[in-house]
């Protein structure tokens, strides 16, 4: 029986689709038109999630921005969960043979795959969120990027972190652990210690890739490591992998920070998360091809201010001082008093 997952008030649901030739998987939200009726045909809009499938912390949040767009701005949707045999590139190409006017990859790692598809598909329009179409060497005209400012998110991740280390005795230490040091996870990291540094000039910052985003037990080690060096606070940026490290912080009873999407189900250990808004993203994306604003070969930044970026759910063992304290960094960055908070990792330690 196919789920629910309504846009406003007309229901919208998912069937399974086969794609036996390309070994596939895919899911239809089906057709809507929305409370925007459209005189032409609707746009099509294929949203692919990434290997994990729909309910990783990139995928699931960015579903929402579809549904959004679905009920406000008349396109159909279509969601698409690719094999991991078959790999992305398979689903991006499916996706723009099948007639979908836009389609929507997420994820850095998908960059590649999808510029691909964009220089076999010229007649289709690919938004990358989590992507900029500057680290490509060719801009393409139907390839545009959607990304974060990940490095103001971790700022404040960053800075909240340490402000909670300096309540605690003896050495005030943070640490951070990337998965793969592609641009969005060195984004976060340099913003968070960077906000670090800005809180308590004095605390020690430890840093490390595990080169992977899968593997729960790589990152559990790395933190256990950092736990032993003295972290009360760790920031695993590594999708799937981190949440290894965050158990690591729950057993030892240090604070975690979730990554990507709100973690704070996870448990009490966990102090905030810093969040990128995918369906903020998603829904910006559908909006410039349907109000002619798209422009390929370009990026699309999101910020605070934009809503793009922001901190999850902050735990409510954080004093009222301290959250003001956070809550006047915020205003300073969106207000752009804030300046060169860095992209770029200097080295690990």
């Amino acid at each position: 029986m196919p789920a629910m997952v309504g846009a406003g008030r007309l229901p919208v649901f998912v069937a399974t689709l086969a794609a036996v030739a390309l070994g596939i998987g895919a899911t239809l939200l089906d057709t809507v038109n929305g409370s925007a009726a459209r005189a032409s045909r609707p746009l099509r809009v294929a949203l692919v999630f990434d290997l994990i499938g729909p309910q990783s912390a990139i995928s699931r949040p960015s579903l929402p921005g579809l549904k959004r767009a679905i009920d406000t701005l008349g396109v159909q949707g279509t969601t698409i969960t690719p094999t991991v045999k078959a790999g992305l590139a398979a689903s991006f190409f499916s996706a723009a043979r099948t007639g979908n006017d836009l389609v929507i990859t997420i994820g850095a790692l998908a960059l590649e795959d999808a510029d691909r598809a964009a220089r076999s598909f010229p007649q289709t329009r690919f938004a990358a969120v989590d992507g900029s179409v500057s680290q490509l060497s060719a801009r393409r005209k139907n390839l545009a990027g959607f990304r974060f400012r990940d490095e103001e998110a971790g700022y404040l991740a960053g800075y909240l972190a340490a402000l909670m280390e300096k309540r605690r005795a003896g050495r005030h230490v943070v640490s951070t652990i990337g998965g793969i040091p592609v641009p969005p996870v060195d984004r976060f990291i340099a913003g968070f210690r960077a906000g670090a540094r800005r809180a308590d000039p004095n605390v020690t910052l430890l840093n490390a890739y595990t080169n992977d985003f899968l593997d729960p037990a790589r990152c559990r080690r790395v933190a256990l490591g950092q736990i032993a060096r003295g972290s009360g606070v760790v920031f695993p940026v590594a999708g799937g992998c981190g949440l290894g490290a965050l158990d690591a912080a729950r057993e030892h009873h240090v604070w975690g920070i979730g990554v990507d999407s709100d973690q704070s189900f996870l448990g009490p250990h966990i102090l905030t998360s810093a969040v990128k808004r995918w369906d903020v993203a998603v829904y910006s994306a559908i909006k410039a091809v349907v109000d002619g604003s798209y422009r390929g070969g370009t990026d699309t930044v999101l910020s605070l201010r934009d809503n793009g970026v922001a901190l999850g759910k902050i735990s409510p063992k954080v004093p009222r001082q301290v959250l003001v304290r956070v809550e006047s960094v915020r205003r300073d960055i969106v207000a752009g008093r804030v300046r060169g908070i860095p992209t770029t990792v200097g080295g690990k330690s």
